[in-house]
Order: C-alpha cells, then sequence, then structure tokens
C-alpha cells in the first residue's frame, strides 16, 4: 500500500501519574488560597456548600420544570404538526440568517418566554431533531442562550424607568435588537466551527430513529392517546434533562458566582452568593478598552455584562442602584439589554447544555462562538442607540 494512502497515528505522550499528581494538587490548592486568604476558609467553605444547595434548590428545580413543561409542548407540536408548519413557513426567513431550519424558530420562541435550557427539550425530540443536519444541532446551544430570559430581561428593563427618570422602551427595544445581532453572529460562528467537523449532509436522526419514531405515533389511533402519551412522553424527556444538567450548573455556577459576587456589607458571613469580586475588578483594569466599545456612563457599568456571565438575574440586580445613583443612564440601558439577553449566564449553563446535546466536547467552540457574539451585542447597542439618539434626539 503507497505511504500517501496511510494514516499515521501517534500515540499521545502522557505525563507520570505522580506529576498529574502534584498539578492536581497545586491547582486546587490556589484555588483554595484564592478564595480562602480573603474570605477565611470557614467562611469559603459555608459559601460554597450554601451557594451550591441554593442553585440545586432554587436554580436547577426550576430549570427541570421548565424542561417538562416546554418538553410536554415541543412533544405535543411536534405531534399534531406544528413544528413542521413553522419549518416550511420560516425556512426561508432561518435559512439565510441563521443557516437553521424554521423549526429553530420555535427555539427561540421557548426560550425568549422562559430560560436557555428550554431549548433542549425541544432537541431531544426525535421529531424535532429531524428538521436538522447534524451540524447544525450543536448550535441550538449558542442561538437558545443568546434570547434566553428575553422576556424576563425586557420587562425587568422598563421596570426600571422610575430610577432613569425617562422612558426606556427606545432603549429596550434597542438591545433586543442588538441581542438579535449577537445570536445571529455567535450561531453562524458555531456552525463554522461544526461544519468543518461533520460535513453538511450528516442527518441529524438517522432512518432507523425516523421509522420507529413514526411507528409508534401512528400506531396510537385515539385523539386523546396522542395527546397524553404525548404530553407524558414529552414530559419525562424534561425530567431526564432536568437531571442531567445539575451537575454542570451547581459545578460551574458556583464558582462563576463566587467569582463575581463580592463581600457584602458587614464582611463575610458564609451566606449563599458571596464572592471576591476578582471578574469585575479584572474588568475594571481594561476599563479603557471597555469604555469605547460599549460606551459605559461609568466604569461601575461594566460590572453588569461581567456578572451576566454567571447569571443575569444577578446582573439585573446591580441595574436600579446604578440608575438611581447617576452611574447609568438610557444609553447603557440598551447595552445591559442587549448583553444581559445574549450572555444570561452562558458560562453556567453552556458546558450542561451542550453534554445534554451530547457534545460536550464542543463546549470550548460554543463559549468561544458566544462571547463574540455577547460583545457584538453590546457594541451593536453601543451605537445603534447614538444613532436613535440622533436621529430621534433623545436624552
Amino acid at each position: 500500500m503507497p505511504h500517501s494512502n496511510m494514516k499515521i497515528h501517534r500515540r499521545k505522550k502522557l505525563l507520570p501519574w505522580w506529576v498529574s499528581a502534584l498539578i492536581c494538587l497545586a491547582v486546587i490548592a490556589g484555588v483554595f488560597l484564592l478564595f480562602g486568604i480573603p474570605m477565611g476558609l470557614s467562611n469559603m467553605f459555608s459559601t460554597l456548600m450554601n451557594t451550591a444547595f441554593e442553585l440545586l434548590i432554587n436554580t436547577c428545580l426550576y430549570i427541570m420544570a421548565i424542561a417538562v413543561l416546554m418538553g410536554a409542548l415541543s412533544a405535543l407540536f411536534t405531534e399534531f404538526g406544528v413544528v413542521r408548519l413553522l419549518n416550511k413557513i420560516l425556512s426561508p426567513l432561518m435559512k439565510p440568517i441563521y443557516d437553521l431550519p424554521g423549526a429553530a424558530s420555535l427555539g427561540i420562541v421557548t426560550t425568549y418566554l422562559s430560560d436557555n435550557p428550554a431549548i433542549l427539550s425541544l432537541a431531544d425530540d426525535k421529531g424535532f431533531r429531524s428538521f436538522f443536519k447534524r451540524y447544525q444541532l450543536p448550535a441550538l446551544t449558542n442561538i437558545g442562550t443568546a434570547f434566553g430570559m428575553g422576556l424576563i430581561v425586557t420587562t425587568y428593563m422598563l421596570g426600571q424607568e422610575g430610577a432613569a427618570k425617562q422612558s426606556l422602551m427606545p432603549a429596550v427595544l434597542v438591545g433586543n435588537f442588538s441581542a438579535i445581532i449577537g445570536s445571529v453572529i455567535s450561531t453562524r460562528i458555531m456552525l463554522h466551527f461544526t461544519k468543518r467537523i461533520f460535513g453538511k449532509d450528516a442527518p441529524s436522526v438517522d432512518e432507523t430513529e425516523q421509522v420507529e419514531h413514526k411507528i409508534r405515533h401512528e400506531s396510537e389511533n385515539t385523539l386523546t392517546m396522542r395527546i397524553m402519551s404525548a404530553l407524558l412522553d414529552g414530559g419525562k424527556s424534561g425530567v431526564t434533562l432536568g437531571l442531567g444538567i445539575i451537575p454542570g450548573v451547581v459545578i460551574i455556577c458556583t464558582l462563576v458566582m463566587m467569582l463575581t459576587n463580592g463581600m457584602p456589607e458587614g464582611g463575610y458571613t458564609g451566606a449563599a452568593y458571596e464572592g471576591i469580586g476578582l471578574l469585575p475588578k479584572a474588568a475594571d483594569k481594561i476599563n479603557f478598552i471597555l469604555q469605547p466599545l460599549f460606551g459605559f456612563a461609568s466604569a461601575g457599568g461594566v460590572s453588569v455584562p461581567i456578572t451576566a456571565l454567571g447569571s443575569a438575574g444577578a446582573a439585573m440586580g446591580l441595574i436600579p442602584n446604578l440608575l438611581s445613583s447617576g452611574l447609568a443612564n438610557a444609553h447603557d440601558v440598551a447595552v445591559f439589554t442587549a448583553m444581559c439577553m445574549c450572555w444570561s449566564g452562558y458560562l453556567s449553563t453552556h458546558v450542561s447544555m451542550m453534554d445534554s446535546l451530547g457534545y460536550k466536547y464542543l463546549t470550548g467552540k460554543a463559549i468561544l462562538s458566544h462571547t463574540i457574539g455577547g460583545l457584538a451585542a453590546g457594541i451593536s447597542a453601543n451605537w445603534l442607540y447614538r444613532l436613535v439618539a440622533l436621529i430621534f434626539a433623545l436624552a
């Protein structure tokens, strides 16, 4: 056989086991010192456990409830042809913009009305997956996260008009539009990676799975049986997904929250959601770069998108004080809306979402793509609001 046709596989050299053990111990010791020196070891461990528990009870179970409801709804939509109808109607729009089938629009709606993981219940349905090519499926994490908590962020920002002492409707609309720009960029970059890995033609569901799915539903003749079967099967998949994302959310989000949040007034107590505030401090160091990009009224505005990396809810909690103290304005609200909506805690959820989709090894590419998309959303909001303010003479 010619050498040109032979593939030479070189075995990857591994470090000796004792070197790996020493490196592991050094990293863990470094993490303990990073948090333990400012917080104290007792407070550090208390905060670690309390934050993990709060995330498990208040976040993971909430996401599981969303996954159960969205799983039931998506199964119902698939069973009675709603997904196929949306695919037919919206494919001419979704294909040129996102390079995704029209069925992906259902994922946009469900995540906008709830949270990032809602799209997982759709993706777990074989009928929904059948509209996608394999290279398109991992990008559902990016497009779903870009619209996650959209309605909550939008209504919350509109509710801050009292603190801002002016109408925030134009700013919020600009923010929503900029989040769409960020979603397109994030999704397209991710698809660039996946297309090179999987090619353009590989299906996401093989023929055997499609036939089994069709036979199972055709065998359920009565309307009542079809409805009940769809609801229960979809809800069951939601429970499985909810359990699957718990490790990623608890581990990653605990770390991100402790790096983002600072010391409370009165000092550390070991309560949940305390931290060392390292990420906002790091952002302050590069404020000379962030200011031209996002145009914040003060350096304190940087804390909102940085906090949104771990939790959009926590980021929104910072905004009323910034507005009432004059450290943020309507322009900043446009940027806050775009970045809180587009990022919406993606560092906390991307790992678990990619794992649930079965593409954990592509998590790094998904995070890189979405980081660029979120930055693009903030930059777009900055300059679009300036343009709108110039045209309509907004304050």
